[in-house]
């Protein structure tokens, strides 16, 4: 074992001395700082760095890189110097936690599928593990309990670095061929693999393993996690708002999903009424304008862009005009969705013009072009009309 690194010697360490051996510049502006022992832990098998500070200066990553341990820091520390280092610790152990977490499921799920961990990213909101396997959401709930019962089990989290030969007579689990000091991590009835992150010391401390979730991926599945701390801020979350939603739809927290299937299916009939008085008041609306070639300029309040297609062909289609423009506010004084359309000629070289005159974008197809005018609605159709009185310009 390194001793110089004392994330593994000690990996409940929270603050320790070092001497600063080197310090040079970065070319992101800050400094790289090398120490004759550290124990901040480097990004690597899925986990990310520690951060904390040396010397009062914030500690912003860290990685290894050979045999060394690198510290990028905000601020330059002299060489010779002994520094404290104190490591941000609540980060550090819910890294621990949710890496002793992982071992703990991924171990089930090889021993009970065969199924091998081919990807593993431990972030701020979740910890994601991919499988080379296909899981149904009731295996994951038995492996999701067998996995809490070993946490509740409070077994140890054992560390060993067996020689070649030893290596050779174990089964164990490794992404590739090891070579050299290899760290073995051993969760009695649940895993044994090669790892070189941070684990609590018994599984007790994990608190408890919850799934989140799972997709498909890549043939197999990827499952997010939490654990410890988090896990018991995600719940707190999750009972907050469920508390919420009860409030607003005056419904138990017991029958939220039974009140959001009602609220949709009430939403879905309001939808349907209202498309079918907009459309009786859009056919109102053509049939108070008389029939008529050449152009048609029309302003409306309060359409959006689908609405807006919708109106225009059928002022077109019923012959209120040759082409059509339908304008309607957006959200920004000055600016307007429109319409233009026709099925006697390519609106496109139209649109294109205008977009240019009026401070404009969007485009479509031959029959229809929409998006948005920067100007006022007396402009815009001042220059509709003038443009479409042409014909469509070359």
């Amino acid at each position: 074992m390194d001793r110089t690194r004392l994330y593994y010697q000690l990996p409940y360490v929270k603050t320790f001395m070092g001497v600063v051996e080197t310090c040079e510049p970065s070319d992101k502006g800050d400094w790289v700082v090398t120490l004759n022992r550290t124990g901040f832990y480097p990004e690597g098998g899925g986990q990310p760095s520690d951060t904390g500070t040396l010397g009062q200066v914030p500690v912003l990553y860290v990685w290894e890189k050979g045999d060394q341990v690198y510290h990028r820091v905000a601020a330059p520390l002299q060489t010779g110097q002994l520094v404290e280092g104190v490591i941000d610790w609540e980060r550090r152990y819910d890294h621990m936690q949710h890496h002793t977490g992982e071992h703990i499921l991924s171990g089930l799920i090889h021993g009970k599928y065969g199924y091998d961990n081919v990807g593993f990213h431990m972030g701020e909101q979740a910890v994601t593990i991919d499988f080379n396997g296909v899981l149904t959401w009731e295996q994951l709930e038995e492996l999701e309990e067998e996995a809490n019962q070993i946490v509740w089990d409070n077994v140890p989290v054992q560390e060993a670095f067996p020689g070649p030969e030893e290596r050779e007579r174990m089964e164990y689990r490794s992404k590739k061929e090891l070579t050299g000091d290899v760290r073995i991590i051993t969760i009695p009835g649940a895993d044994v693999c090669a790892c070189c992150g941070t684990h609590v010391e018994n599984t007790g401390e994990v608190g408890m393993i919850k799934v989140t979730g799972m997709i498909h991926y890549k043939g197999g599945v990827r499952i997010s996690i939490l654990c410890g701390r988090k896990a018991l801020l995600d719940y707190r979350r999750r009972v907050h708002q469920d508390a919420r939603i009860s409030s607003l739809l005056s419904a138990r927290e017991d029958q939220l999903a039974e009140a959001v299937e009602r609220l949709k299916e009430e939403n879905a009939g309001m939808q349907a009424r209202t498309a079918q008085i907009r459309k009786e008041y859009f056919q109102l609306k053509t049939e108070s304008l008389q029939e008529k070639s050449g152009p048609l300029a029309l302003v409306q309040e309060g359409l959006e862009p689908a609405s807006l297609r919708q109106l225009a062909t059928m002022l077109f289609k019923q012959g209120r005009g040759d082409v059509v423009l339908v304008l309607s506010p957006g959200s920004q004084a000055g600016s307007f969705f429109y319409v233009i359309g026709s099925d006697k000629q390519d609106v496109r070289p139209l649109g294109k013009e205008l977009n240019r005159i009026l401070n404009g974008r969007g485009g479509g197809s031959a029959q229809m072009v929409q998006g948005t005018f920067e100007k006022n609605a007396e402009e815009i159709i001042k220059e509709f009309m003038q443009e479409a009185g042409k014909g469509c310009p070359e």
